[in-house]
């Protein structure tokens, strides 16, 4: 129990213990006027029931206040799990939304890997074709220079005798 528990259940004990002590002058006979008539009747014992009643009206004000709390937290924490749960949602969606697009620049990027290989493989194609050909120009210049040697050499040079 929590200290203001403890200050009441006392405040209770003492007032019941001194109504208990006291209850022969709580429940002697008085004269008591209403305004339009005069009761002989237990004043002590009305004004006890009459703080009994106050009690018992403030006890359920106090309960009714409690349950509009707690219905009030209960709403509170519903609307706050469906927050929580709205931006959970909105959440993955962007996760899903940034895995989309990174997916699409990966193939992009991908497809332009693809692209520039295709175009470098086609002018490494292309620069051997021309180096095959001038490597067969320069074969046929270099057979023609030769050549041309040759019958130099052969118009100059007698041809040699084979011996028998």
């Amino acid at each position: 129990m929590n200290l203001r528990a403890l200050a009441i259940a006392a405040a209770v004990a003492a007032l019941g213990l001194f109504a208990l002590l006291n209850w022969p002058a709580i429940t002697a006979p008085t004269l008591l006027t209403l305004g339009f008539a005069e009761v002989n009747a237990p004043l002590g014992l009305i004004l006890l029931v009459a703080s009994g009643v106050l009690v018992a009206l403030f006890l359920v004000y106090i309960v009714f206040q409690q349950a509009g709390v707690i219905m009030e937290a209960r709403r509170t924490a519903k609307e706050l799990k469906s927050h929580r749960e709205l931006a959970d949602t909105a959440e993955a969606s962007r996760f899903t939304e940034l895995r989309a697009f990174l997916d699409g620049e990966l193939r992009r990027m991908e497809a332009q890997g693809a692209a520039t290989t295709r175009e470098l493989g086609a002018r490494i194609e292309q620069l051997e074709r021309q180096l095959q050909e001038q490597l067969a120009e320069s074969t046929r210049t270099l057979s023609a220079y030769v050549g041309e040697v040759d019958d130099k050499l052969d118009r100059l040079l007698p041809p040699p005798q084979l011996p028998r």
